[in-house]
Formats: C-alpha cells, structure tokens, sequence
C-alpha cells in the first residue's frame, strides 16, 4: 500500500493505482475537470501509476497547463479524425495554424476539400472516438526509430525537428493506429475531450474549444477578420522564405543563412511601415495617430519607425504617451484585490486628455502633462505644442482603440493601429506556439535588463497582464484602420540566450517553476544565435538592449 496525501488527507492505495483511479473519487469537489496531478511537485499525466509515497495535488482546465493538455488533446483527436475519414495523407497535409479567439485554425492546404461537409464528417468521427474513449497511449522511442517512424509516416518536419534533438529519446503518442509528437501533457483518452465543434473556414477548419475561464461551454466562432488576415498573410510570408516550422529555422542557421534572413525580415517590416505611413498620408487630415497592442508588443520602437517614415512623407511627427494623463495615485481604481488597478480607461483622465487634443485641433498652443511615476501625479513643465500643417501626434497607450478614449475627436482626424506579435513559425505542423508566449519571452528579457525584474515575477505577474490586455485591448482590435506584426521570424533564437538564465533561476519549490519548465523545454527546440548582426532600429533591440531608440 501507498501513503497518499491530498487536500491534507491521508489515503492508502495499492502500489500501481492510476492517477486516473484517484481523480474520479475527487473529481466531485472540484468546479472544473481534472487534467493532471502534481506528485511531490512534478506534474504527471493520469494514465501514469504510484510508485511510491507522495503528496498529490491536481490540476484542472481552469489552470493554465490543464488548459494547454486539453487543447493539445483535442487536437491530436481532429487530427486522428482527419486520418479516419480522409487518410493519412490527408493528416499530413494538415497544419495547425494559429489560434483567432476561441478557433484554432487547421489548414489541409488544397490537399482535401474544407468545406461544411468536411467539418461535419470530421466533427461527427471525433464524437464517436470521445464516445468510445479511445485512449491517448504514450511510448518513449529512441531518437534513431522516431525520426523512422515519423520518416514512414511523411511527417518530415517532425524528423527535421528530432535532427537537434538533445536527448536520447522521444516522447511519442498513438492514437489507434495513428502517430504524432506534442511538446507537453495529454489527457488518458479521448472521453475527456467533451467540449468542441469544428466549422470550416477560409481554406480551412476552425477547431472551437473552450476558454480557460469557462472551461465547458464552446461559444460561438466571433470572426475578427483583419486578425485573420494579418496572421494569414504572416504564414504565407514565412512559407515564401522558407521557414515554416522550427525545424527550417535551425537548418538555416547551420547553413549559415541567418544574418541575410535578419536582413529581409527586417526590410519586410520597414516596407510595411512605409506602407502605413503612406495611407495616412493619403487619407488627408490625419491629426492623431492612435497606437494600442498588447504587452512587448514593440510599441515603443514601432512609433518611432513609423515617425521616420511620416518624416520622409513631410509631416512632423510628436509623440505623445497615453500614461502621462493617468489619475493621480489618489484616484487610481482598484481591482478586485484592492491594488491599484492602472490599465482601465477610469485610471485615464478622458476628460483632460479629449480637452487638450481638441484645443490642439482648433490651432490653440496647449501644455502638456508629464506622469511622475514616483510621486503619483501629473506635472507640467512648460511642454507646450502646437499643431501647425505639417504636424501630426503619434499617441500611444493601451486604450488608444478604443473610442471612448478620444471620443470628443472626429473620426477623419484620428488613424488608429494594432500592433501584436504574432507568431510567424511553428514548433513543426501540429504544434503551435502560441503568441503569448513570445511576448511572455519578451517581457521577461525587457525586464530583467531595464528594470531589475526577475523571470519569476514576470511570469507571476504575466495573467493579471493577461486580464487586462483581454479586457481594454482585445475588443478593439479589429476597430484599427491599420494592424502590424512586430514579430521577427528569427527572435526566439535571439531571445533564447538571454531568457534561458532568467528561467533557471526560478527555484523548484514556487508556482511558477512549471511554467518555467515548459518555456525551457521549449526554448531547447531552437539553435541559439547572437544578437550582433540585428540592426539597432530592430525591434527585437527594444527587449535585448542596443537599441537606437529611447526604449
């Protein structure tokens, strides 16, 4: 017998018992469905059995790793269902793209027909592998027979991916008859997987799942068609180069063609800046450029690129900082934990901030504030403007979408961008990397460097960051007459180097270890490069430093 604690309880099973067994008789008490369970700390999935006595605690679909395992499971359940119905040829064609709200975007590529017939097909094959509960069986393969295996099954991004491999063996998956490799948990069977839909879409599928914050409803797909657009056309760019998965990356740094990629990505961000700045030009009247996206967007250094480009045209770009017309401390809201919550439109002063680019737009000279972070309150120190023709103020904050915050300003005056980082590259056809976690990496460089932060609190802090982006930024993003990619095909092998330390430095016995973990894991897929031949204007310098720009 086993001596199993759990919720401060002491239980006994028998040598060899499933986590799964334990889970059923717990599952009961908690609101949402248990995914994995934690032994003395480690994370392990519910098929694997107690060996030994242990602590044991659980994780379900409202904590981010259970969420990701069962994103991750219904996945590989769609992509088994593509086999069964359309062949494995068809499975192969199959790539899973990025994600657009609840939909996660799965395109054949031409290779079977993605239409609502196919949908229904597929959707109706993946309930009767949820009903039968077919299991998700995990075997660990030599590094030699996997790269074999996954040759035999065309799956050649995945042996491209294993080629700069370190360890010894792979993690491998089947799924009744068919094969697939994920970078991190499943769940034991697919009767786990209860909440999905699949519609066709654009060339593709939208696999529907649901969010992490109500875990067992699937909402309605909500297209946000410029998103789309923008990360389609990121996907079509990476396909043009070359580069699609992390396994082209590496062999183009082993090739020795990085630096001339670092070249054509960057002058691929500069033609599309230009781009922007030409239609805002165009329009006539443009007196407000509005810039908003989501943290370690490149925000900063996109609104001084784009103020050169504006120069060029003959305008005279100024920025202005949505910050500087915060509250007073004193007047900050406060969340729902009683700290002071700085990222809702109420932390703005609306009022001052639409009064003084009013009287700016009737050709009055107004003094602006600056924010003093120290002391909590605005300041003025004789910064006066005044819009003469040639001018034009570069605005950025992360309410700038949204109307409310310049609502007094009439519409042909203001042009407003998106700006994200929106992944370019996959870890290979059936793994995605999400955006966040490109920005997560980000941050956590920034930080570091500029404010002493360590990996630990930024990844502590990174789901009220999260909150707020979905609550003030999101909803607004398809509201922007212009959206922008800052992502570099090549930063997560620049980023790598620096991050990795950051991550290490996190001690096992924290929360945030297992997020570490898994960046960690994940970072070791890529070839690590040096930071010297990006460009001082880049903006992946605004997070590893060097940059030209006061970021």
């Amino acid at each position: 017998m086993i001596t199993v604690t759990i919720d401060g309880e002491v239980r006994a099973y028998p040598e060899g018992t499933t986590y799964e067994a334990i889970v059923e008789e717990y599952q009961p008490r908690y609101g949402g469905l248990i995914a994995l369970v934690t032994v003395d700390g480690r994370i392990r999935e519910l098929f694997k059995r107690l060996r030994s006595d242990c602590r044991l605690g659980f994780c379900t679909l409202r904590d981010d790793i259970g969420y990701k395992t069962y994103v991750r499971s219904a996945t590989m359940l769609f992509l088994k269902a593509v086999f069964d119905v359309f062949g494995p040829e068809a499975a192969q064609s199959c790539r899973v793209e990025f994600a657009i709200g609840n939909g996660n975007y799965i395109c054949p590529w031409g290779q079977f027909p993605a239409t609502p017939e196919s949908a229904g097909k597929i959707l109706a094959r993946m309930r009767e592998l949820v009903e039968a509960g077919t299991p998700f069986m995990k075997s660990s393969y030599p590094l030699d027979e996997a790269m074999e295996l996954f040759r035999s099954h065309g799956m050649t991004d995945k042996e491209k991916l294993f080629r700069y491999r370190r360890s010894s063996s792979v993690n491998i998956y089947e799924m009744d008859g068919y094969y697939d490799y994920y970078y991190g948990y499943m769940l034991p069977n697919a009767g786990y997987v209860k909440w999905f839909d699949v519609i066709s879409y654009e060339g593709g599928f939208m696999l529907l799942l649901p969010s992490k914050k109500n875990p067992t409803v699937v909402e309605p797909f909500r297209e946000l068609k410029k998103l789309f657009s923008t990360m389609l056309e990121s996907e079509l760019w990476g396909r043009r180069v070359g580069l699609e998965t992390v396994g082209d990356m590496n062999d183009l740094i082993c090739q020795g063609g990085l630096n001339e990629l670092i070249l054509v990505q960057e002058a691929e961000q500069e033609r599309r800046i230009g781009e922007i700045a030409k239609d805002i030009v165009g329009r006539g009247g443009v007196k407000f450029v509005m810039i908003a996206g989501p943290s370690s967007s490149g925000k900063t250094s996109f609104s001084h690129r784009l103020s050169i480009q504006l120069r060029t045209l003959g305008l005279r770009p100024h920025p202005i900082a949505l910050d500087d017309y915060f509250v007073n401390r004193e007047d900050t809201p406060l969340d729902e934990n009683g700290d002071y919550n700085f990222e809702c439109l109420e932390a703005i002063d609306v009022e001052k901030f639409n009064e003084d680019m009013g009287r700016l737009l009737r050709g009055e000279a107004v003094e602006l504030p600056t924010f003093n972070f120290k002391i909590g309150r605005r300041e003025y120190h004789g910064n006066y403007k005044k819009l003469e023709p040639e001018d034009i103020l570069v605005i950025e904050g992360i309410h700038g979408l949204n109307e409310k915050m310049s609502y007094s300003l009439p519409n042909e005056s203001k042009y407003k961008i998106y700006i994200s980082a929106l992944t370019m590259i996959n870890v290979d056809e059936h793994n995605r990397i999400p955006t966040t976690d490109g920005r997560l990496l980000r941050r956590m460089v920034r930080d570091a460097r500029t404010r002493g932060t360590v990996a630990r609190r930024t990844i502590e802090m990174w789901p009220s960051v999260r909150k707020g982006e979905e609550e003030n930024i999101f909803p607004y993003q398809e509201e922007a007459d212009a959206m922008f990619n800052s992502v570099l095909i090549y930063e997560l092998a620049v980023l790598k180097q620096y991050a990795e330390p950051l991550l290490f430095g996190i001690p096992k016995d924290v929360p945030e270890y297992y997020e570490a973990k898994r960046l960690l894991k994940f970072l070791d897929y890529f070839l690590s490069v040096s930071s010297e031949s990006l460009p001082n204007n880049s903006i992946c310098r605004e997070f590893v430093g060097g940059s030209c720009f006061k970021v």
